[in-house]
């Protein structure tokens, strides 16, 4: 693809269902010269000997590998769909059909996708999209967690990154949370993990009031309720600022 200036490129070993001989493939034609399309990019492989295969030219283009072809996402899963039916030497030479009828992912769903296809996206934070919303609610950033005073009741949010037991903390379980200014973390206690256990256990993002404590420059909410960020609407409104 393009050099771009500041871009930032992801390694397709970070792809889902990509088989590392495709990668190696494309990469070794890549380095001969940049393809000029997706029919390019399938054409060159298949000389080479390394055929891709349906599913990884759609996961490729789920996850904006064509995007330096001036393709985005849908486009992209248009044009390899019909790259993926034998065509014979006919129709080989045919252009991508081209415009796509697909209409084009949200910004959010791109998201959603990159961490399907990828496990990472080099977008948006997901927490990013619901900040209105959680700031409606008084759930702060982890980084307002610093500047305000201990002992106080808050709420927070994040991706939840580990959860942990050690053996030396008296069953207390610590949960690092994960938004788009840094990492928090919460303690819960044996009760409400047995309370809330499938909330605390089943959830890829929480939100988690408690009370703020610090000590020697680290802090801590010492979970007292916790809710799924998928039902943040069963939150109940208050401003603990």
């Amino acid at each position: 693809g393009s050099r771009v200036r500041g871009a930032f490129r992801l390694g397709l070993r970070f792809v889902r269902g990509l088989r590392k001989e495709a990668g190696l493939g494309i990469e070794e034609e890549q380095a001969k010269g940049p393809f000029a399309s997706s029919q390019d990019l399938v054409a060159r492989c298949r000389r080479r000997g390394c055929r891709l295969r349906g599913n990884e030219l759609e996961v490729l283009a789920q996850c904006g590998a064509f995007g330096s072809l001036g393709l985005q996402r849908r486009e992209a899963q248009w044009q390899v769909a019909r790259l993926t039916r034998p065509a014979g030497p006919l129709l080989d030479s045919v252009p991508d059909p081209s415009p796509s009828p697909l209409e084009e992912r949200s910004e959010i769903e791109e998201t959603v996708t990159d961490f399907g296809t990828t496990s990472v996206t080099i977008g948006r934070h997901p927490m990013e999209y619901y900040r209105e919303g959680l700031k409606k609610k008084g759930i702060v950033t982890a980084a307002e967690l610093y500047r305000l005073p201990k002992d106080r009741i808050v709420r927070t949010a994040g991706s939840v990154i580990v959860r942990q037991r050690p053996g030396t903390a008296k069953g207390l379980l610590f949960i690092t949370l994960e938004d788009e200014t840094g990492m928090s973390q919460a303690m819960v206690t044996p009760q409400l993990l047995q309370k809330q256990r499938k909330t605390i256990i089943g959830s890829a993002g929480l939100i988690v009031e408690g009370l703020l404590q610090k000590h020697d420059g680290s802090l801590s909410v010492r979970a007292e309720r916790l809710w799924p960020m998928d039902d943040m609407t069963k939150v109940p409104s208050h401003d603990f600022r």
